[in-house]
């Protein structure tokens, strides 16, 4: 079993950039999800065990950039030109397998207890 462990979130103003941390050594399939209020979690970003393959929401391709050296590493969220709708709780997750869809927050065995980031226009 892991524990992902998040940090890295705070406040920032728009434009600016953010870097999240998720400790989670192990093989694992590592994703990022965000959740705002009122709205459903949703999948930002994903990485293989390895670090080889990662995988990007649209909302967020060309501005976060996910991250990890090898699995005893953490994985990083490199989030740039941040935008106001970038505001949520994030979340890592880790699967013990490769998901069938790595948005689905159903395919990930252990969670971490979230980070919030706020981005004020």
């Amino acid at each position: 079993q892991v524990q992902p462990v998040e940090s890295g979130g705070g406040s920032v103003q728009a434009g600016g950039s953010r870097r999240l941390s998720c400790a989670a050594s192990g093989n694992y399939y590592i994703a990022w999800f965000r959740q705002a209020p009122g709205k459903e979690r949703e999948g930002v970003a994903s990485i293989s065990s390895g670090g080889d393959y990662k995988f990007y929401a649209d909302s967020v391709k060309g501005r976060f950039t996910i991250s990890r050296d090898n699995e005893k590493t953490p994985v990083y969220l490199q989030m740039n030109s941040l935008k106001p709708e970038d505001t949520a709780i994030y979340y890592c997750a880790a699967a013990q397998w490769w998901p069938p869809s790595w948005v689905r927050p159903e395919n990930y065995n252990y969670w971490g207890q979230g980070t919030q980031v706020t981005v004020s226009s």
